[in-house]
């Protein structure tokens, strides 16, 4: 059989879950940023409404690690200008703001209206494809993905693979009180849209408030089309990671 990407990566996660397995945030991030994955992983983060807890617990180990934000042309400005405030607060020294690239803009979404059209397809050229394009390089990465926002999310691991590279959710196993304890403890600035009701932000057109009818923390995200996530943790056969 031939040992592909998938196999070693896999190989690679199973191996890290074994040795690390049980540690919480920073425990956990410390020898994969400084021993397992030193110089070779990056964060990626939206810097929204739960995001300073993971980068706060990310620059407490080293503050250089590079962090990925998505740019996709279509963020709240309070969005914009929180990840600013949190960039200064924490000292991040590499955060890399990737965009669509024009041609598949062009191509796909001249107008700007696909997500109206095609959600998944916005996603897709907006989200997918240049995190991809980010992601080359580095052999692992680090979310902020929790189980109890449930959905494809409620079995998560702390440790995964996906698509070839070892994918690190330090936060899978905190339930919600922890993170608000951790927001009070560090005096963490909150992202301006939560106290209008806006509990998991992403692009403005497709992220609204709770919708009365579910206390799911996501679903405000892509209401009434029945999408929950945006494509980013699947791997590339389309199966939710």
């Amino acid at each position: 059989m031939q040992i592909t990407k998938d196999h070693l990566a896999e190989a690679r996660a199973a191996t890290l879950t074994h040795r690390y397995a049980g540690l919480p945030g920073e425990e956990l991030l410390r020898p994969m940023i400084e021993d397992e994955f030193s110089g070779r992983l990056a964060v990626v983060s939206s810097f929204g409404a739960e995001s300073a807890v993971l980068l706060m617990l990310v620059a407490a180990v080293d503050p250089a690690v590079p962090v990925i934000f998505i740019e996709t042309g279509k963020h709240f400005p309070e969005t914009l200008d929180y990840r600013d405030r949190l960039v200064d607060r924490l000292g991040l020294r590499d955060v890399r703001a990737v965009e669509p690239a024009p041609r598949d803009l062009h191509a796909a979404d001249a107008a700007g209206d696909l997500w109206q059209r095609n959600p998944d397809h916005c996603c897709r050229v907006r989200k997918v494809l240049p995190l991809q394009r980010a992601l080359n390089g580095f052999e692992a990465w680090i979310t902020g993905r929790k189980r109890f926002t449930g959905g494809e999310r409620a079995g998560l691991q702390a440790i995964e693979a996906v698509d070839g590279r070892v994918k690190i959710n330090p936060l899978a196993a905190w339930p919600a009180a922890r993170i608000a304890a951790a927001f009070k403890e560090a005096d963490l600035p909150r992202h301006p849209l939560v106290a209008r009701g806006y509990l998991s932000i992403g692009c403005a057109p497709c992220t609204g408030r709770l919708d009365g009818r579910s206390d799911a923390v996501r679903s405000g995200r892509w209401a009434g089309t029945g999408k929950t996530e945006c494509g980013i943790h699947w791997p590339v056969d389309g199966e939710a990671g």
